[in-house]
């Protein structure tokens, strides 16, 4: 029997681990996030991971399994993941895949592409620029240069932006005209499942989502990670907002709105990215359980 990777898909705090645990629990299996924030355990709250109950009643694969002072990237996880997957297939004719991080979601799916090698000189020069002109000046270049990336990348993430521009620059190429080249064989079908709503509602539960995580406790978990506030892995929203309150640059009312502002952003972004799939299977967020299940048997 053919083995398929069910890869549940859409913008933040639209209902994705909620559906993700009714699916493996439908199809008797097990759930791997590539949620890339949600890999490390000293990041909880701000990363919306499942809750001790939602991960006791399904067994989960990369949630908390690495430290923010690790050296983690995409590649190690494609590596990490589709051995993981493999191992579950043994067991499993259907595996459940959920979260919204586009390239961690294409790494699994459709493999990474292949850069032609730059410069060295370009990213240092590029670093230089985000020390002294600030990322903005770096995501109007990159704007200009690669429009497809400008609105599909995490364009809060300098990293990205920097990896993206080094690519721009080097080769002459808009840094989008490298993506999906490979054509890569995986020994699993994927059937992917969308969900989305109307902007306004999405909006809305972002709004929400982020009350309940200061409801719950954001504040105090930043405020424990402020020694390390350097790391790549903090440089998201969420955590750098209240970092410029406690460094007394923002009122906390002011940091909880940029929270919400950024993650609507990223919620845009992560439907443009998605979107690009033809293949995938749109659902509301308020779609019943049901018709999700019958038209993945139907697949299936």
């Amino acid at each position: 029997m053919p083995k398929y990777l069910i890869s549940i898909v859409g913008p933040t705090a639209i209902g994705k681990t909620s559906l993700s645990i009714k699916l493996a629990n439908y199809f008797n299996t097990e759930i791997v996030s590539v949620d890339s924030r949600q890999f490390f355990k000293e990041m909880s709250i701000g990363t919306a991971a499942p809750s001790k109950e939602e991960l006791a009643a399904i067994k989960h694969h990369f949630i908390h399994h690495k430290s923010i002072q690790d050296n983690y990237n995409v590649g190690a996880f494609e590596k990490d993941a589709l051995n993981t997957i493999d191992n579950l297939f043994k067991n499993h004719n259907v595996v459940i895949m959920v979260g919204g991080s586009g390239l961690y979601v294409d790494a699994i799916t459709k493999g990474l592409d292949d850069f032609p090698e730059v410069d060295a000189n370009i990213r240092q020069t590029l670093n230089s620029d985000l020390e002294t002109k600030g990322l903005p000046f770096l995501q109007n270049q990159l704007k200009e240069l690669d429009i497809a990336s400008y609105n599909s990348i995490a364009i809060d993430n300098p990293h990205r932006v920097i990896r993206a521009l080094e690519i721009c620059i080097g080769t002459g190429k808009p840094y989008s005209s490298f993506l999906n080249k490979k054509d890569i064989n995986r020994n699993f079908k994927t059937i992917t499942i969308g969900l989305t709503a109307e902007r306004e509602t999405i909006y809305n539960r972002i709004n929400q989502r982020v009350d309940i995580m200061v409801q719950q406790g954001l504040l105090d978990e930043v405020k424990s990670l402020v020694p390390y506030k350097k790391l790549n892995a903090l440089n998201t929203v969420g955590y750098k907002e209240l970092f410029n309150y406690l460094e007394g640059e923002w009122t906390l009312d002011f940091a909880i709105s940029e929270i919400k502002k950024n993650s609507r952003r990223f919620a845009k972004r992560q439907l443009t990215w998605f979107k690009r799939d033809e293949n995938t299977l749109w659902f509301d967020y308020l779609a019943d359980t049901t018709t999700i299940i019958e038209e993945i048997k139907k697949i299936v």
